[in-house]
């Protein structure tokens, strides 16, 4: 007689079997290749609600299970004023997975859709704040986002293309303004296309992007609504179907960054010239 799974063990399991050479593996490549995690470390997971935020905490979850590293985990959600219907979303699929979360409110999307330039961008800034904030109050010394390869590979391109500048997204931070925190991405090597099929093979469905001023923008009829981030990533759609590896090699390209092949760098947010040094070394 086959076994009947709950939902979190069939969630587990998946990770563990079906999806450990796409999910696992690139999970646990992250943590130790970027040292994300220490002995001691009390890590607040900070789930959104989507499926990234959501895989993510059941990875931490399990890692903690069996990790011979002792550290701690405290699963924070952060509701900024989401709908009724998707705090129970949220509520309902943490429940699903026997993810223990604590929820506290904040008002910034009342704040966020009252601003007249870049919502989106106080609504980061602000969410990150809270997070950090609340994080340091229940003792944590870090917050784990849930950012994965793609977010790395577009967040790259979306500055080249449309902020004049190479800046990357890293997988562990200090806090500017939270001494003593940091952020780590544990889904840093984790592709979006193995997020989305274990979300469809365990049955689930999770929040989009639940933001009151996205809904708005993308309901919309003029075409406004499609944005930046999803012109990038139909352009490297486009660009797999002759480099299936296109991905792959922008990634490799973050960790072999040559910067004396660059006329300018930065160096702690201050602008530097090759001129600076042209004269003190062979550039052939």
């Amino acid at each position: 007689m086959q076994r009947e799974w709950e939902p979190w063990q069939r969630a587990e399991r998946s990770i563990s079997k079906k999806y450990r050479k796409q999910i696992w593996n690139p999970f646990i490549q992250a943590v130790k290749r970027y040292a994300l995690i220490q002995a001691g470390d009390k890590i607040a997971v900070c789930i959104s609600g989507g499926k990234d935020s959501m895989l993510m905490a059941k990875l931490l979850q399990m890692l903690q299970r069996f990790s011979e590293v002792p550290f701690e985990l405290e699963y924070l959600v952060m509701d900024p004023g989401y709908s009724p219907r998707n705090r129970a979303m949220i509520e309902h699929n943490a429940a699903l997975l026997r993810l223990p979360v604590t929820v506290f409110e904040t008002n910034i999307f009342d704040v966020a859709n009252a601003a007249d330039h870049s919502p989106c961008y106080l609504c980061a800034k602000m969410r990150r704040g809270h997070l950090y904030s609340k994080a340091r109050a229940m003792g944590c010394n870090k917050i784990a986002l849930g950012h994965h390869f793609n977010d790395v590979i577009e967040t790259t391109l979306l500055g080249m293309f449309y902020s004049g500048q190479l800046q990357g997204m890293m997988p562990k931070l200090h806090s500017a303004n939270f001494p003593g925190m940091e952020l780590i991405r544990p889904l840093y090597c984790v592709h979006e296309e193995d997020i989305l099929a274990w979300k469809r093979y365990n049955d689930l469905t999770f929040l989009q992007c639940a933001c009151r001023f996205t809904e708005q923008r993308d309901g919309a009829a003029d075409g406004i609504g499609d944005s930046k981030r999803q012109e990038i990533k139909q352009l490297l759609r486009d660009l797999r179907k002759t480099n299936p590896n296109v991905e792959k090699c922008i990634f490799s390209s973050l960790h072999a960054v040559w910067p004396n092949t660059f006329p300018g760098t930065k160096i702690n947010k201050q602008p530097h010239s090759f001129l600076e040094h042209y004269n003190d070394e062979t550039t052939e």
